[in-house]
């Protein structure tokens, strides 16, 4: 719904507030047109009227009311329900038409009155009753347009359009409404006539008890006849009814003296926005009476069919107008339900009877306690914000009790539902910041019962519900400086006069390192802002943490007070970097003489201002500065200016420069790590399951005969579970049953036995010297051997008898197993790394099992459940072998949530298990390697690949069969640098425990025999993947990888690419393992700079064949009963 046209008794067209609106042909107000001139006789504009109490009015229709003797009770009747002010339309007699706007004889009251004297003494007898009841008396007058037939325009024709020299309406106005004339405001003697026949009217009215006036169409009268009415009656309050008056027309009646103004409140319907923009327009008139209801305009009731709907949306519309307005206006029959709108020339007494007795509703008891609400409310022009957009679930509006809200200590609250039929919610957090001020806790006011609202509190409102909060006073928070007459100055002035800001790579502001490979150039980056226009200088600084002295490199400026500089990582280990800047005198003072000679601006004094600085430099430096200032201190000026401007000067002068208001970052850790940590390829295996019998316990010696066939498939990192001993107690059977058979191997998770614990092997795999024996092996075919270190005891721990302390005994006596919901383990239980003795020497004693393992030429752990263990304790264990075995590498199997695995990653684990193994479809892939790479995560975060684990046996390999294995071995081998797989997968087994993500025949409690090939197996595909991954860097990182436009939801189309793309690898794979899948793809030829049309030159490094492909678009066939991926390496056909 819009807001009306401005007319007091027009039912207005729907347009919008800032458009003029004519009113319809029935209505009597004229069409908008833009104010006449002012009179020259106008008086100066004086101060309105504005006092407490804001009024609260009640508009009574003559034609309702009738006679005299009525107008008792309906005075008492306002009264009654709490208004202070009565407003009558006009009593006046009127035109053929019988519409009381249409003036016929101001002199004389309306006949339906019946009284006996003349209008001003019938005015005297209606202010006498309703200064009985306790009202003040306002009165409607209409100065736009009289009655074409009536005493007033027959006693002063001329005063009126038809009538002047031309006899012809003025045809700059719209038509007058029928019945009607226009005064001929433009003609100044008739204004000054006009003008003071009005003066001498409502001074006479006043004079009867009229204490106020509500001005129709108040922007179709000139602004100097309002200056000169309101100076005039002083003590009489002009309101100016403004609803719908055009835009453009407001701005000049804030010169016209009026006391209030009226908004278009009745014509809303909650969704608009127009409604807080016409009051700013509004209340840089005057103050803003909130229309209820407009008079003689459309009734609120008529909007719904069932009286229900329309109570509650005539209660909602009373309070709103309580939050917002300063004083109200409300017609008679809105208490009521009235449907038909108030009838100017129609309405007669009987008509009211008969809506008092057959009444919709009753609103007399909302009206007194509206009016109550507001009897202690003062009249100001007060702002009125929107704190939610409009067409909102809410309306929520800020009233505040000055023009400004920012000046503002008191202000309202009002939240409105604007769904007759269904509750709505808003978080007051939304709202407030949009409040321009610093109100943050609200008092409930309407209903008193609502609770304190603070930031945070999110409000429940019901159907059709409005409340109303008042803010309580802002209490701004005074630091102790801004307290204290005289702050420290001294201080302030010491502090870096240049900040450094956003330096990168950095993970936590420094507080854990950043991850980086040997070899790798690091690029430092950073923002140096200074005040002014001067030069800065800056560098780079960095040093290995076993060394004191810095290396430096100069910083260059990038654009946007960005720098950038480089260092590279020679040595393995922990590195240290920082940014120091300083104000550039000598590059400052160098800029600033150029510029001046390019522009022939004189440069003398510059000259030996140059000459000054070179020789401060020279007597700290000394050498060629020296002689340099000797050569400045005679030379002509051209002479000095060459010197000052040379190449050589300014690179002396940075070296010996001072370096002033130097500033200085927190250093940055970061960690240079071997290849291993980002590129490697593990292969899984329980090393007693390699005899080649289920009835013999595999050895060490079973281990070595099978690393060429591992080696030769690719792979160079060999991991074991855990090797020690296992214990007996409470030991699982097969498929995880609690019900072990005598030969039933158990988990080697159940760690500990008589035989020893963690430092100790498990005796049927060898000694600690075939361990040994195996690791050279290992070496020799070019494998690396991985560690399970999994903090857990079996029952039989010997640590249970030797360390009590360790353990969480239960009140039985008792110990609790673990347990990770679903899974339980009865057979382990855990340390509590927090117990009573368990600080230092558990922590030690961990600590030293891992040293034991180093000490036997192992470097990489594979750490089971880290997310278990305190983040504190690994930060420690990790710094204090690394700081020793620097090659040592940490791999956490943390299937946990995310912030948790990145936790663990940034106190120092150099590879995490992913998520990786449950992102099966084109946009989980795309969004997880996308946050992996783009994020925070890149500097510290290294995802490591497994396709599967002895613990999970992910669905979509349980039912893909060869093609689903192809598939996520592809995905793995080519989206990160670090994959891994356990055996079998190579065989594509994938039997599962039924109803779980888990082997059936799981190898964690029986010894399983697995061949080298078996027919339908992807050993040859593996071993290809793993050469393609040696020979192109681009796929050694999960980083430098970008999703392309593959037009097909199964189809995922992505390159990787080395940073200087001197290796660019496409890749294409089917997500779908069962049916062959083509799609389009495109080219990214603008990779490189080169149109649609461009060429390609391609390798299938799968094949080896070598073709060119021409054109952005092309179409791949993907068949999971061949390949169901492709990859290509490609460069620009030609070179660049």
């Amino acid at each position: 719904m819009t807001a009306p046209a401005a007319t007091a008794e027009a039912v207005p067209a729907p347009k919008p507030a800032a458009t003029p609106t004519p009113a319809p042909a029935a209505a009597p107000a004229s069409s908008p047109a833009a104010a006449p001139a002012s009179s020259p006789a106008a008086a100066p504009a004086p101060t309105p009227v504005a006092g407490p109490p804001a009024p609260r009015i009640y508009l009574l229709h003559p034609l309702l009311v009738g006679a005299l003797p009525r107008w008792d009770g309906a005075f008492a009747r306002a009264a009654e329900l709490g208004f202070d002010t009565a407003l009558i339309a006009p009593p006046f007699a009127a035109g053929p038409t019988g519409n009381i706007f249409h003036l016929a004889d101001p002199g004389a009251p309306h006949p339906i009155l019946e009284a006996s004297g003349d209008a001003t003494a019938t005015l005297a007898e209606l202010a006498a009753k309703a200064k009985a009841a306790g009202l003040a008396l306002y009165l409607d007058i209409v100065l736009d347009r009289v009655a074409a037939e009536g005493a007033m325009r027959a006693e002063h024709r001329a005063w009126f359009e038809g009538d002047g020299p031309s006899g012809l309406p003025d045809p700059r106005h719209a038509p007058p409404e029928q019945g009607t004339v226009r005064p001929r405001w433009e003609d100044p003697a008739v204004a000054e006539a006009l003008g003071g026949w009005w003066e001498e009217r409502l001074r006479g009215f006043a004079e009867a008890g009229i204490v106020g006036f509500r001005c129709n169409a108040p922007h179709q009268v000139p602004v100097a006849l309002w200056r000169r009415l309101t100076a005039a009656l002083p003590q009489c309050r002009f309101l100016a009814w403004t609803a719908g008056v055009p835009a453009g027309a407001l701005a000049p009646l804030a010169e016209a003296g009026f006391a209030a103004v009226f908004d278009s409140l009745g014509w809303w319907d909650l969704k608009g926005g127009w409604l807080t923009e016409e009051a700013a327009r509004l209340a840089a008139i005057a103050p803003v009476i909130a229309t209820v209801e407009p008079p003689f305009g459309p009734r609120l009731a008529a909007r719904n069919a069932d009286s229900w709907s329309a109570e509650r949306e005539a209660q909602r519309q009373l309070r709103l107008a309580c939050g917002i307005g300063s004083g109200i206006l409300v017609p008679m029959g809105f208490e009521y339900g009235a449907r038909r709108p108030l009838d100017p020339a129609r309405d007669r007494p009987g008509d009211w009877d008969w809506l008092r007795d057959h009444a919709g509703f009753d609103l007399s008891a909302e009206l007194r306690a509206a009016n109550a609400m507001l009897s202690d409310r003062v009249m100001t022009q007060a702002e009125l914000r929107p704190l939610a957009g409009p067409g909102g679930p809410v309306v929520a509006l800020l009233r505040a009790a000055t023009p400004d809200v920012r000046e503002a200590q008191a202000a309202t609250l009002v939240l409105a539902n604007p769904d007759l039929h269904n509750g709505a919610s808003v978080a007051l957090t939304t709202l407030l910041p949009g409040a321009g001020a610093a109100f943050a806790r609200f008092r409930p006011v309407s209903p008193a019962t609502a609770g304190l609202l603070a930031p945070g509190a999110t409000v429940q409102l019901g159907a059709g519900e409005v409340r109303l909060y008042a803010a309580e006073p802002p209490r701004p928070i005074l630091t102790a400086a801004a307290a204290t007459p005289a702050p420290d100055v001294a201080a302030a002035a010491a502090a870096p006069r240049i900040g450094i800001e956003a330096v990168t790579p950095a993970v936590d502001g420094g507080r854990f390192p950043v991850k980086r490979t040997v070899g790798e150039v690091v690029e430092v980056t950073c923002d140096l802002i200074c005040d002014g226009h001067d030069k800065l200088g800056a560098v780079l600084l960095w040093r290995a943490v076993d060394e004191t002295a810095w290396s430096e490199t100069r910083m260059v400026p990038l654009g946007n007070d960005r720098w950038m500089a480089r260092f590279p990582l020679e040595r393995m280990g922990r590195y240290l970097f920082a940014v120091e800047t300083w104000r550039d005198a000598f590059a400052t003072f160098r800029d600033e003489l150029e510029k001046k000679h390019a522009a022939n601006v004189p440069i003398g004094l510059e000259l030996e201002e140059g000459r000054i600085l070179v020789t401060k430099a020279g007597k700290r430096a000394g050498g060629a500065l020296t002689g340099l200032a000797e050569r400045l201190q005679g030379a002509p000026d051209q002479e000095r200016l060459t010197l000052l401007m040379a190449p050589e000067t300014a690179r002396l002068m940075a070296e010996a420069d001072d370096r002033p208001f130097r500033a200085r970052s927190p250093e940055m850790p970061l960690d240079a790590e071997r290849t291993g940590a980002g590129f490697a390829s593990w292969y899984e295996l329980f090393p007693r399951s390699q005899s080649g019998e289920a009835t013999r316990h595999g050895t060490f010696d079973d281990v070595i005969r099978r690393l060429p066939h591992i080696r030769a498939m690719g792979f160079d990192v060999l991991y074991f579970p855990p090797i020690h001993p296992i214990g007996r107690a409470f030991r699982k059977g097969r498929n995880n049953t609690l019900t072990p058979g005598p030969d039933d191997p158990g988990s080697p998770y159940a760690i500990g036995s008589e035989e020893g614990g963690h430092d100790a092997i498990h005796p049927q795999l060898g000694t600690l010297e075939d361990f040994r024996r195996l690791v050279a092996a290992a070496k020799e075919h070019g494998l690396e051997l991985a560690l399970d270190f999994a903090i857990q005891c079996s029952p039989d721990h010997p640590w249970l008898q030797q360390h009590r302390e360790w353990f969480d005994w239960r009140p039985d006596g008792s110990l609790r197993y673990a347990e990770n919901p679903p899974k339980k383990y009865q057979d382990i239980v855990n340390v509590d790394f927090y117990n009573e003795g368990s600080v230092p020497s558990l922590w030690t004693a961990l600590r030293d099992v891992v040293r034991f393992w180093v000490d036997q030429g192992v470097r990489l752990f594979r750490v089971d459940n880290p997310h278990t263990k305190p983040f504190p304790f690994w930060e420690w264990l990790i710094a204090d072998i690394r700081a020793q075995c620097p090659d040592a590498v940490f791999l956490a199997e943390a299937f946990t949530r995310p912030k948790v695995m990145n936790r663990l990653a940034k106190v120092g684990f150099s590879q995490s298990y992913t998520y990786f193994t449950w992102r099966n479809t084109k946009p989980e892939i795309q969004e997880y390697l996308t946050e992996l790479t783009t994020t925070a995560q890149r500097d510290f975060f290294r995802p490591h690949f497994f396709v599967n684990t002895p613990d999970i046996n992910p669905p979509f390999l349980q039912t893909g069969g060869r093609g689903g294995h192809l598939i996520r071995a592809f995905l793995a081998t080519t989206l990160s640098g670090l994959w891994g797989m356990y055996q079998g997968f190579e065989l594509c087994e994938a039997t599962p425990l039924p109803g779980r993500e888990e082997y059936l025949d799981s190898e964690k409690y029986e010894i399983r025999v697995w061949p080298d090939r078996r027919p339908g197996d992807i050993v040859d595909e593996i071993t290809r993947l793993n050469m393609i991954r040696r020979a192109n860097p681009a796929l050694q990182t999960h980083l430098g990888i970008a999703f392309h436009n593959a037009f097909n939801e199964q189809v995922l189309w992505y390159r990787k690419a080395t940073a200087d793309r001197s290796n660019v690898v496409l890749c294409a794979v089917s997500l779908d393992p069962h049916n062959v899948q083509e799609a389009a793809v495109e080219l990214p030829l603008w990779e490189w700079g080169l149109p649609d049309h461009a060429a390609l030159e391609a390798e299938d490094l799968m094949t080896g064949w070598q073709f060119t492909w021409h054109g952005k678009v092309q179409r791949l066939r993907l068949d999971p009963g061949g390949l169901p991926f492709g990859i290509w390496r490609v460069r620009p056909a030609g070179g660049l």
